[in-house]
């Protein structure tokens, strides 16, 4: 496959409409092919908890995003494609900065989905979580059964 099933517009525009929490975080879509996603957090001082570090859950909610938009770069926008699982590594602690997300397939079956995305603070130089994740794909909607 040469092309991805969805582009970074289409990606943005259908978070929009369905996944508010990407708008809410400003999550931005830097690049989309068939596979892979690289998506950037802008940082703002609302991220940051005690500590002085990036919270968790913005890492999580970064890295799920992602990886749903590698799903979709593979399969167009199957709008039941949703997690089963999500692992997360934090390697070292994120500074205050906006976080880069690299994420890529590892398999892809007929009904799940398994890839790895990597969290950077900054540019690519500080990895500060590797993630891997299962998507669940629903079955192809039978011709015979009606529309919705």
């Amino acid at each position: 496959m040469d092309d991805a099933r969805i582009t970074a517009a289409e990606l943005m525009a259908l978070a929009r409409d369905e996944v508010p929490i990407a708008g809410q975080l400003g999550i931005v879509v830097e690049a989309v092919e068939p596979g892979a996603v690289i998506a950037r957090v802008p940082y703002r001082d609302d991220f940051v908890r005690p500590g002085g570090t990036i919270a968790g859950p913005v890492m999580m909610a970064l890295a799920d995003f992602v990886m749903w938009g590698v799903v979709l770069s593979l399969v167009g926008p199957v709008h039941l494609a949703v997690t089963t699982s999500l692992n997360i590594n934090f390697m070292r602690r994120p500074l205050p900065g906006d976080l880069l997300a690299h994420g890529s397939i590892l398999k892809l079956g007929k009904r799940l989905a398994v890839g790895e995305v990597s969290v950077y603070c900054g540019e690519e130089e500080d990895l500060v979580a590797h993630v891997t994740c299962t998507y669940a794909l629903p079955p192809p909607r039978r011709t015979d059964e009606p529309g919705i």
